[in-house]
């Protein structure tokens, strides 16, 4: 008969003794617990002592993180936090060097447990520490250990950032601009004052007069700490005034932060880790962001200035022709050439800037277009205005919806979504990123136009096209923007159709009776290999990244599947694992028998706070809780789309449950339309005799040979 579920066997330690093997009863007072396990060891003084993991974090267990103990844990009687903060509050403060760096050094270690550190702040410990960082005494190791317990304390939320000093900021500030100091106190600078930034708008103009671009922009060469430089580089970009960015982003540029970028890190000799290409893509976002006061501005037809650029548009199209005779003739033929330019409005062109998006940011693309790329700016606009046959590619209205369809892709102007890696190494390759992008799909434009033969009445469908040729090559991530033109070059018109009709074959073909009955017969056998492609993936197992206020130095945890698909391990990772995780390493465990459901999204107890939040989008669609007994959850973040839609079918294979997530219904498709393929193949092939054999003495049945070529 199985144990009763309020009952859960350990096993606790104690330095010195044999371990207690003993049933924790869920239903009595942790003390209570704590007292018995005292007195098997004739320990007094049992309110001086708690329990904690002896594996993993090795936190503190409390009466509401009690229900996580599971049987077989290994736990260890160790003082009690507040003991704990109190002693350790004492020595550091001692004179002697090696107490204090024995205990700062712990206190490192402990501050991340959310129960020490709610004792060590009500002690005032925060302040001790701030007050021992601004006595410049400390110095290595210990001003490392110093640094690292006073983040992992502030990171609790507990206190806040606004009650740091001037003078410890620019203490903090220092260890940034000095040329010579350890690199594990470059990294925690860096990343208290990122915090800082981020989570004061008071201490953000503190840290903006402490620290200069150029300082940080001078770590970025170093592979050690990049990482942290520019994520405080994005905090500062990310907080600073409307009016500041562009010239902060002027700043950027002159300090050739973009070329550093891309010879230091991007085309460096190490592989690029989750965190830099969360940095770089929020860069990224960051400066695409620039653009979106000009694509909400709208013309206004009667400034003069803005109309001159308009004029400018038409003198280098048409250069040569002069302005001479009367007003009428003048009008006239500037109403003509504004035709030839592909303006809606041939009469006053300046009304088609009037919509945002994407408003005056459109003209500013033509202008660049016209004036850096000449002789291509000049080919399509004559190249089209001579044509007679209706064929013609309109630029000006092209060149507007153009702008207008990049600036949604690349989402200008939506923040940076948490967890999201997709930046472009292409946009890091060019000072002007984002024009020399437009000329090149412009002309892209022009080719596919080309391609379609396309009237002003095809003028939707060839955008469609276009947009599709954009983010088909964007996704093949190019590195340059000639890799770009290249691939562009490669996905022509009809490779689209081509692209297209390979995708629909799933929706399209096969829709005959006998068809139809051959894919419902198939369907059951497909699907149970996908079933077990799942399961063999969650036995294989993956690593999860725990969230938090400062994502770099967040902690690993690695799940997967027992071969017998009976249980489901995990536990805690120092670091994201090469390769699979031993069973061994996973202390924890869950019995598929007890999982009751799997929930995503919004449902997921971890995102009920989180989904409010913009940057959590991206979040919020790769989460998913396991539900089991008793009432207890197990809650992932999946670190991309495929592991979600591989966890969750995985888990619903486990309890008997639909998979249908979108890879699923992809890998159904595919695998079906391939099976039908090859079976329909075989009917083709099969090899049947001219004419009939003799009819033998004896019955025989005639052979037919399948060719699975």
């Amino acid at each position: 008969m199985p144990p009763p579920s309020d009952i859960v066997k350990v096993a606790i330690e104690w330095p010195g003794a044999n371990a207690q093997l003993i049933e924790i009863d869920q239903k009595k007072p942790l003390s209570s617990i704590v007292r018995e396990v005292c007195d098997g060891w004739s320990l007094s003084g049992a309110e001086q002592f708690a329990l904690r993991y002896a594996d993993g974090p090795q936190l503190y267990i409390t009466e509401q993180s009690r229900c996580d103990i599971k049987n077989g844990t290994i736990l260890r009687l160790a003082i009690s936090p507040a003991r704990a903060a109190r002693q350790l509050l004492e020595r550091i403060q001692s004179h002697g060097i090696d107490a204090r760096l024995e205990a700062l050094k712990e206190l490192a270690k402990l501050s991340a447990d959310p129960t020490f550190a709610a004792e060590f702040i009500t002690m005032e410990g925060i302040g001790t520490l701030a007050r021992l960082v601004e006595s410049g005494t400390h110095f290595g190791e210990m001003l490392a250990f110093t640094l690292t317990a006073f983040l992992e304390l502030m990171d609790h939320g507990i206190v806040s950032w606004d009650l740091l000093s001037l003078s410890f900021i620019k203490q903090i500030a220092g260890y940034v601009n000095q040329p010579m100091v350890d690199v594990s106190i470059l990294q925690r600078s860096l990343a208290i004052l990122e915090s800082m930034v981020l989570n004061s708008h008071s201490l953000y103009h503190r840290v903006a007069q402490e620290i200069t671009v150029g300082q940080l922009i001078g770590h970025l060469s170093n592979q050690e700490i990049q990482t942290y430089a520019i994520a405080l580089i994005n905090a500062l970009f990310l907080k600073a005034p409307e009016d500041r960015r562009q010239e902060m982003a002027s700043t950027l540029a002159q300090k050739h932060l973009r070329s550093i970028i891309l010879n230091h890190i991007i085309r460096g000799n190490r592989p690029i880790k989750a965190e830099m290409a969360h940095q770089l893509y929020v860069l990224q976002v960051l400066t695409f962001n620039l653009l979106e006061e000009r694509m909400m501005t709208k013309m206004d037809p009667n400034d003069q200035a803005q109309r001159d650029i308009i004029f400018e548009l038409r003198r280098i199209a048409f250069d040569g022709e002069n302005d001479t005779g009367g007003t009428e003739k003048r009008k006239a033929m500037y109403t003509k050439d504004y035709k030839m330019l592909g303006f809606t409005n041939h009469v006053n062109p300046a009304t088609d800037f009037t919509q945002t998006p994407p408003g005056m940011l459109a003209l500013d693309n033509m202008l660049y277009l016209a004036k850096l790329h000449q002789d291509t700016y000049i080919r399509i606009v004559l190249e089209n205005s001579s044509r007679e046959d209706k064929h013609e590619c309109p630029f000006g209205r092209c060149a507007i919806e153009l702008t207008r369809m990049l600036c949604e892709i690349l989402q200008v102007g939506e923040l940076p979504n948490e967890g999201c890696n997709d930046y472009h190494p292409m946009f890091f390759t060019h000072d002007r990123a984002w024009e020399e992008f437009f000329c090149v799909c412009i002309q892209l434009l022009n080719k596919t136009w080309k391609e379609m033969r396309a009237t002003a009445e095809d003028f939707n469908k060839v955008m469609q096209v276009v947009r599709e040729q954009i983010t088909r090559a964007l996704a093949m991530k190019p590195a340059s923007l000639d890799q770009l033109k290249s691939k562009l070059r490669s996905l022509s018109y009809s490779e689209i159709l081509r692209l297209r009709q390979t995708e629909r074959m799933s929706q399209d073909d096969f829709q005959s009776p006998p068809i139809i009955e051959l894919r419902e017969r198939i369907q059951p056998e497909i699907l149970e290999l996908i079933k077990q492609q799942r399961l063999n993936r969650l036995c294989e197992g993956s690593c999860f990244r725990k969230l938090g206020n400062r994502r770099r130095q967040e902690k690993f945890w690695f799940c997967r599947l027992s071969l017998n698909h009976k249980v489901l391990h995990y536990g805690d990772l120092d670091e994201s694992p090469q390769g699979e995780v031993p069973f061994e390493l996973l202390s924890d465990k869950i019995h598929v028998s007890d999982v009751k459901s799997v929930v995503t999204g919004k449902d997921c107890p971890h995102m009920k706070e989180k989904s409010a939040l913009k940057q959590n989008k991206e979040v919020l669609e790769l989460a998913f809780s396991v539900f089991y007994d008793p009432d207890e959850t197990l809650n992932f973040v999946a670190p991309n789309k495929y592991e979600y839609c591989i966890w969750t079918d995985g888990l619903c294979a486990l309890l008997g449950r639909e998979m249908s997530s979108d890879l699923t219904r992809s890998d159904l498709d595919t695998l079906i339309n391939m099976e039908m393929k090859l079976r329909l193949l075989d009917l083709e092939n099969i090899t049947i005799p001219e004419a009939p054999p003799p009819v033998p003495k004896e019955p025989s049945s005639y052979n037919f040979t399948y060719n699975y070529s």
